[in-house]
């Protein structure tokens, strides 16, 4: 479904990601660990389009789509839910969904049209908080709600993949529960996702397969099970010494 092959990219002349490789196959979930400045965010960005790769390809359902404007490959079917949420804070939260569903509802949209009412309702039933809040302006949220709300408005586009980017950064630990609760009900939808977390262990609890990256490379990947019973993964990321 998402392969990246020899990815390289960064900023200006400054080249954060050497030759990155992975696969995230449909249905799955996998999922990019690593310290922070490791390169996860940067490399959820060059797949997304918001900045362009030196290097490599991304293959999307077997297009490369390595360079293109991020609002065509949102057209073609990847959604991104970045870091720091970047709602539409004086719009309303239904109209932020809807903005989501935008490539569908736009005559250049590559994306089947469907039920967006549909799809509009079940994310206000996935979310009960949006649904309650759904006529209030999207700014007035708190930091969870929002998060939720950039979640939701990124499966408006109902995507091929759906690309989550640090989700539970900032939140307290129940609202941390509850959007891992979300994922884990995403995944059993069979929504294909790939999840940069900082919290390694419930990103590897959720995930089918895993990455850890460091310097902007990938050192270490495997199935999420053998990751979290790896002593080098305990000891770097999960907190657990031996």
């Amino acid at each position: 479904m998402l392969e990246i092959e020899g990815l390289c990219a960064g900023y200006g002349q400054v080249q954060v990601l050497q030759d990155l490789t992975l696969k995230v196959s449909k249905g799955q979930v996998v999922t990019l660990i690593g310290a922070n400045g490791a390169g996860k965010t940067t490399t959820l960005r060059a797949i997304s389009g918001m900045i362009k790769p030196m290097s490599g390809k991304v293959m999307l359902a077997g297009q490369n789509i390595a360079g293109w404007p991020s609002f065509k490959i949102a057209y073609h079917g990847l959604a991104h839910s970045p870091e720091g949420r970047h709602v539409f804070s004086t719009q309303s939260v239904r109209d932020n969904l809807l903005l989501g569903a935008y490539s569908r509802l736009s005559f250049a949209g590559k994306r089947p049209k469907g039920d967006i009412r549909g799809d509009l309702q079940r994310a206000l039933d996935l979310f009960p908080r949006l649904h309650e809040r759904q006529h209030q302006a999207a700014g007035t949220l708190s930091g969870g709600e929002q998060q939720m709300l950039a979640m939701a408005r990124a499966l408006m586009l109902n995507p091929e993949v759906l690309l989550l980017d640090e989700p539970s950064l900032g939140l307290a630990p129940i609202l941390v529960e509850e959007v891992f609760q979300i994922i884990h009900r995403l995944k059993e939808q069979g929504v294909t996702m790939l999840l940069v977390e900082q919290f390694a262990v419930a990103a590897l609890a959720v995930a089918d397969y895993g990455y850890v990256m460091e310097n902007g490379r990938i050192v270490l990947h495997g199935p999420a099970e053998q990751l979290r019973n790896d002593s080098k993964v305990q000891a770097a990321y999960l907190g657990i010494r031996h």
